[in-house]
């Protein structure tokens, strides 16, 4: 069996979830499931997309919100079965696909525009 091929079955043993179309800038809340022992629940993660990598199968986003004043990026994998819904809270405009800048942007500098619907 070659790369291609196993890359091939395992993309067709992963499951995908249809979810709304989302790019960087856009301020999202993703619902994910978390287990506790024998409980299962969900648990919500609000903030801005900063970056979509990868493609089909193996590709990941990475959500950046403030807690406190400590940044707090999480990475999410696009096919993970954890992940309930990603609902889109607010169209950002940003002009690049990853916006790692906003890493170092604090208070009113910190904020994006929001793309008109």
């Amino acid at each position: 069996m070659g790369k291609n091929a196993i890359l091939q079955y395992v993309e067709d043993q992963v499951e995908r979830k249809e979810f709304p179309e989302f790019k960087a800038g856009d301020t999202i809340t993703v619902k994910y499931k978390i287990k506790e022992g024998e409980k299962e629940r969900i648990q919500s993660f609000k903030g801005v997309v900063i970056q979509r990598r990868g493609d089909k199968k193996v590709e990941t986003f990475t959500v950046r919100k403030m807690s406190g004043n400590v940044g707090v990026e999480r990475i999410f994998p696009v096919a993970s079965p954890f992940i309930d819904s990603i609902e889109i809270n607010k169209r950002g405009i940003v002009r690049r696909a990853r916006i790692f800048y906003l890493r170092k942007l604090t208070g009113k500098k910190a904020r994006i525009k929001e793309r008109k619907r």
